[in-house]
């Protein structure tokens, strides 16, 4: 469902009648226009996309308004922070996407509750200001001649002194590509948490990406993008370090939870740095090219990890999550665990189903743990699950199917989706190209349903910090909900097009 927000005649009388005023005062051209998309709904919830395209003079800050008719309510919104008071809705810029060059877009997204009807808002204002999907002028008429006579002939008098000149909307610039995390907000299963060394996952996200330090005198610095929406800028990594040692020490979120991931304390397994810490990758071990662009991954040696705890609006107990990340199969072994997902905040193990991670590599868990034994069909490596006390291959544990004896891709995109009480799903695909393969999509393992999920969320290690796996990290997003097949086709679409070599 999809409806813009360009206003009645009445409305647009309003605009005329007091967005000019507002626009003289301010000496700028007010116009917008405003697509309001439903992009999913299910009984009692629905997600929505807002696009805003201004089509007036550059602005420095938003404020989107409009009002619900059905008593829909927002529970939560990415691109941005918002309030709501009775049916109206406010919805504010975040600190990195305040700015709109004339004709140009921002894009917002948020998940709703209603009951008994979820009409769409038919009337939107922009700073104060109704979208009427254009810039009001005013007339020559709205300015009197002081005397309202008229002038001699052949010299101009007062009535011809020309109104304001009318302020065109400038070229138009097309609206960035929607990046992975525009997607799942579309499906209505937003990233929680997106990390990514080499690129950006919003199309409108233009901060940091990762954090590196300088061994020889402990100076840290933001590594950013190229644009917003882009690559990452190697070359600022490239001048910071130089020819010292430099260490990646926080992977930045790119949703506004924040959700940034710094080098791990530890856990139940002590790591190798001090105090039983975890260590960070070498920012410079693993350089690639993303979009022609160069770019560096994250190499994770046995030691490195990294987590956060209490991760804001992280999917727990048995509520529904998906993940996917970017990795390769050049660098991959069999111990635990090269994870990315869902675990225990203590860093402990706490049972059967409090973990949901991504696990890659060779491992063959219930071969070496299992209880009879059970070997794998292949050698690897596999899209996992580990679910805690198990890396699932299906709900029984080993992989047994000979079509799925490993995966092997320079660049490998790995997934995996649990709804919390009856299915998990894995997939895998070339990140190059082509399309998903789903080896298992069934019910959970006997005993983890339903699932007991925490909300620390991790990289390179297990729930318990077992820090002895390896592997290649590019991206990933984390996300709340259980992402629709066609979510994640079109995100694997957008990899593809990402161009990674």
């Amino acid at each position: 469902m999809k409806v813009r927000g360009a206003v009645a005649a009445a409305a647009a009388s309003v605009l005329i009648a007091g967005g000019i005023a507002t626009a003289t005062a301010a000496h700028a051209a007010v116009g917008c226009q405003v697509a309001y998309e439903i992009s999913s709904q299910w009984p009692g919830g629905f997600g929505a996309a807002v696009r805003v395209t201004d089509l007036g003079d550059p602005v420095d800050s938003w404020r989107v308004s409009w009002s619900f008719g059905a008593g829909q309510t927002v529970t939560q919104l990415w691109n941005g922070s918002f309030t709501q008071s009775g049916a109206t809705v406010t919805v504010t810029n975040a600190a990195w996407n305040g700015s709109i060059a004339s004709g140009g877009t921002v894009t917002f997204g948020f998940n709703g509750a209603w009951t008994g009807g979820n009409p769409v808002p038919t009337a939107f204002t922009v700073n104060g200001v109704p979208c009427t999907g254009g810039v009001p002028t005013p007339s020559p008429t709205d300015t009197p001649s002081p005397t309202g006579s008229a002038s001699p002939t052949g010299s101009p008098g007062p009535t011809d002194t020309p109104g304001p000149t009318p302020t065109s909307a400038g070229p138009t610039t097309p609206p960035p590509a929607p990046q992975a995390c525009d997607l799942y907000a579309a499906g209505g299963t937003p990233c929680i948490g997106a990390h990514s060394t080499t690129r950006a996952l919003f199309a409108v996200y233009n901060g940091p990406l990762y954090q590196v330090q300088r061994a020889t005198d402990k100076a840290y610095a933001d590594i950013g993008l190229l644009s917003a929406g882009g690559v990452a800028n190697a070359a600022a990594q490239d001048s910071f370090c130089g020819s010292a040692g430099c260490t990646i020490t926080k992977i930045y979120d790119q949703s506004t939870n924040h959700n940034d991931l710094p080098i791990s304390w530890g856990g139940l397994w002590k790591g190798p740095g001090p105090n039983g810490a975890d260590l960070g990758a070498d920012a410079k071990a693993l350089p690639i090219t993303v979009g022609g662009h160069r770019a560096y991954g994250v190499k994770v040696t046995p030691g490195v990890g990294y987590r956060v705890d209490n991760a804001r609006n992280a999917p727990t107990g048995s509520r529904p999550e998906g993940i996917y990340m970017i990795t390769s199969s050049n660098y991959v072994n069999q111990w635990c665990c090269f994870d990315y997902g869902s675990g225990e905040n203590s860093h402990t193990d706490t049972g059967n189903a409090t973990m949901n991670a991504i696990e890659w590599g060779t491992a063959c868990w219930f071969a070496d743990w299992g209880n009879p034994k059970s070997p794998c069909v292949g050698t690897g490596p596999w899209v996992e699950a580990d679910l805690e006390n198990g890396m699932y291959h299906t709900n029984t544990g080993s992989n047994k199917d000979p079509n799925n004896s490993g995966v092997h891709f320079p660049f490998v995109s790995a997934w995996e989706k649990n709804n919390g009480t009856t299915n998990f799903t894995l997939k895998y695909g070339n990140a190059t190209g082509g399309g998903l393969t789903t080896p298992y999509s069934g019910a959970l393992p006997r005993g983890y349903s339903p699932m007991k999920l925490e909300s620390s969320l991790l990289l390179g290690t297990g729930g318990d910090n077992s820090h002895n796996g390896q592997g290649e990290f590019f991206e990933g997003a984390i996300t709340a909900g259980f992402p629709s097949d066609a979510t994640e086709n079109a995100v694997q679409a957008s990899v593809v097009a990402a161009a990674y070599h």
